[in-house]
Formats: structure tokens, sequence, C-alpha cells
């Protein structure tokens, strides 16, 4: 009996998990959108914010004995925390610039796309069946876009820059964390404050830092309190993500993930009255479809001995 009150209790706690990263998930992209649609609060001064709480937090974290942190050569991590910003700061200008639809959708580009970085450019290769996928979720992802009533190009140059740098930075984040042999958490220890460090010069470059519209500028109580509230629930994701992968699998998590897909979509229409149309629809059942069948055929090849990433000379 106690084995299985043990047993109960397990599946509760992981319950209880996903459920909570179901919630800062999906709130974290309607408080973002929120932001900039009600108070526009700069983009790229709400991604510092982030970086510097999701800092904050691993380091209280890692105080608490949740993860212990590793000495790794900064010079190894450059590339890795310029792409950070990059993909942080531009998955966010897409949410400001389109539809939830269209930066839900545009975000399901990133399989297609880390799949061709692996294939042309790392010695990887994928079956038939994994290639076949890609047809729906790109056609899927078109139809939407193009039947989207407020498309908006700036917002789709965006989208693809943000999923291009996206997948980059996945590919990149896997080689790392082989070769340095360090978990998501420590790399992300030592990523986050050299990304603010990156942000913190370049703000001031693109966005005022006084005065109106500024990240220093005369905002409202309500704004200031959303903002550092979209902070806390950015490192809540990161770390409920750990938190799952570590209590479940992968697998578990990216599955639930197709959960959160829906949901999201539907709240965005819901909250922001997005318009959708029939086309958009199916273009939506299209992609889903495809990322569907990405994840069975994925799970339902045996595992074969994992080779190293060795880049192409």
């Amino acid at each position: 009996m106690a084995s299985l009150a043990d047993r109960v209790r397990g599946h509760g706690r992981i319950a209880a998990g996903l459920l909570f990263n179901l919630l800062v998930s999906i709130c974290i992209v309607f408080l973002n959108k929120w932001i900039y649609v009600h108070h526009g609060f700069p983009n790229m001064s709400l991604t510092l914010v982030h970086f510097v709480v999701t800092w904050l937090g691993l380091y209280i974290c890692q105080k608490l004995d949740i993860f212990a942190p590793k000495s790794l050569p900064p010079t190894k991590l450059l590339l890795l925390a310029l792409s950070f910003c990059g993909f942080v700061v531009f998955t966010n200008l897409s949410l400001q610039s389109n539809t939830i639809g269209t930066y839900q959708l545009a975000k399901a580009m990133t399989t297609p796309v880390i799949i061709a970085i692996q294939t042309f450019w790392y010695q990887k290769s994928f079956s038939t069946r994994i290639q076949l996928t890609l047809i729906p979720i790109t056609l899927g992802v078109i139809l939407n876009s193009y039947y989207d009533v407020k498309f908006n190009f700036l917002g789709m140059v965006f989208a693809a820059l943000g999923v291009l740098v996206t997948s980059l930075y996945q590919v990149w984040v896997g080689a790392k964390q082989h070769e340095l042999q360090v978990n998501s958490m420590q790399l992300l220890y030592y990523q986050a404050p050299m990304s603010s460090a990156m942000l913190l010069l370049a703000v001031p470059c693109f966005e005022p830092v006084f005065g109106e519209g500024g990240i220093f500028g005369p905002w409202s109580a309500s704004a200031l309190l959303m903002v550092l509230l979209s902070g806390v629930i950015a490192f809540m994701v990161n770390l409920s993500i750990y938190w799952i992968i570590g209590n479940t699998s992968p697998v578990t998590y990216n599955m639930f993930g197709h959960f959160k897909f829906c949901i999201t979509l539907c709240g965005g229409y819901v909250l922001f009255k997005d318009p959708l149309s029939v086309n958009q629809g199916l273009g939506i059942l299209c992609t889903l479809f495809g990322i569907l069948a990405y994840t069975h055929f994925k799970l339902s090849e045996p595992e074969v001995s994992k080779s190293k990433l060795v880049q192409r000379p």
C-alpha cells in the first residue's frame, strides 16, 4: 500500500508540474501581448527585464542547491549568448506585430528549419517519413499567413528571423551541453548575465531609455507591475520546463506542448478577438497534423547510437 501511495503522490506531483507549466507558458504569451497592445512597453527593454529576472532567479536556485553551477569559459558561450538575445527579441517582436495565431503557427516552423540545419550543416540524416511531415507543417503556416486578414509584412519578417535564430540557438544549445557536459540550467546560469550585458549595450541604440516610451520613462504602476510579473513568469516557464524534463522526459514535455499549442491558439482568438477564416482554420489543422505526425514517427523510430554532431568542413 505504501508503494501505491508513493506512486499516486508521484503522479500527482507530475500532474501538478504539468499544469503549472501549462498555466505559466500560456500566461507569458498573453501577458506579453497585453503589455505590447495596452502599454506599448519597448520590446528589447522587456527582453532585458526577462533576462535579468531569469539570472536572479537562477542565482537564488543555486543558493538553494536546486542545481550546482559549473565554471565555464565565457569565450565558448559568446555566440550562444548572442543567439539567445536574438531569438527572444525576434520572437517577442513577432508576438508584438502579429496575431497570436500567426505568431504561434510561425513557431511551428522551427522543427523544419532545425532539420534543414542539421541535414545541410551537420552530419545528421532523417528518415523519409520524418521529412514528409514537414510538408503539412509548412503548408499550414503558408495557408494561415496568406489568409490572415491582419497580415503584417514586417511581422512576418520578424517571425522568419525568430524561427531562424531560434533554430540555430536550439542546435547550438544541444551541441554546447554535450561539449561542456552541463545541463540546461547550468548553461542558462552563464548565458543569462552575458545576454543581459549585450542587451544593456544594444537597448540605447534601438530604443529610448529615458522619457516617453523608454524603460525608465513615466510608466504607470500597473504597467511596471505587468512587466515585472512578465519577467517572473518567464523565469517560471524555464524552471518548470527543466523540472518536467528532469522528472518525466523530453518526450512527455513535447507531447504536452501540442496541448499548449492548441490552447494558446484558441485563447488568442477569444481574448484578443483575432479574426479566423475557414482557410486559416484549415492551415492550423494542417500544421497540427504535421506536428503530431512528426512526433509519432520520431517516437516510433528505434533509438540508434547517438552520434556526435560533427560540423562539416
